[in-house]
């Protein structure tokens, strides 16, 4: 077996598949059935957990610190379960549940959010800090959602929809001056 990096395990056998340039912060866990995609980054105290079911994170994204990444388990009721699909350039911010949902490409999940099971973001959505998006949402591209659950509020300016690939291309760069000192 190759050198892994502190946190990052296997699950009976399946061992988290890290591609180039990623960085995982040495506080983080990485467990079992997880893609990583190129450039992208878990920060500090995050887990990322695919035991039961696999999670897919594309390339240029970022988990920022105390995030817990899960999924469901597949089971005759449900042959599929619920993975965890997270797209490219999407900045998931502090303290942000997502469990077995799919998040398109440059989303930004605001600080203390929670989505659940099955929920689905399309591309470029604002979830607000402390939002709920339940079982089964799906939340339309170009706008900003929030609350508990979570509401379309009002379509995204075109500042804010090019903070989007600002947010991830700024995490990229900080995970890069965090590799040169590794």
């Amino acid at each position: 077996m190759n050198f892994q990096p502190p946190g990052v395990q296997a699950y009976r056998d399946a061992w988290p598949e890290i591609a180039a340039g990623v960085y995982l912060h040495p506080s983080a866990q990485v467990i079992g059935e997880v893609m990583l995609g190129a450039r992208s980054s878990v920060w500090c105290n995050s887990v990322v957990r695919g035991d039961v079911n696999f999670i897919r994170i594309g390339a240029d994204t970022n988990i920022q610190d105390n995030c817990t990444l899960h999924v469901s388990h597949r089971r005759e009721s449900d042959p599929e379960g619920a993975p965890l699909a997270i797209g490219d350039r999407v900045t998931v911010g502090h303290n942000v549940i997502l469990h077995g949902c799919a998040i398109e490409d440059e989303c930004l999940i605001g600080m203390g959010s929670i989505v659940m099971d099955k929920a689905v973001l399309e591309p470029r959505v604002l979830l607000g800090a402390g939002s709920l998006v339940t079982e089964g949402a799906r939340l339309e591209s170009g706008f900003l959602y929030l609350g508990r659950p979570a509401k379309k509020v009002r379509a995204l300016t075109e500042k804010e929809l090019a903070h989007f690939a600002y947010s991830a291309a700024h995490y990229v760069r900080l995970a890069g001056e965090y590799l040169k000192k590794a």
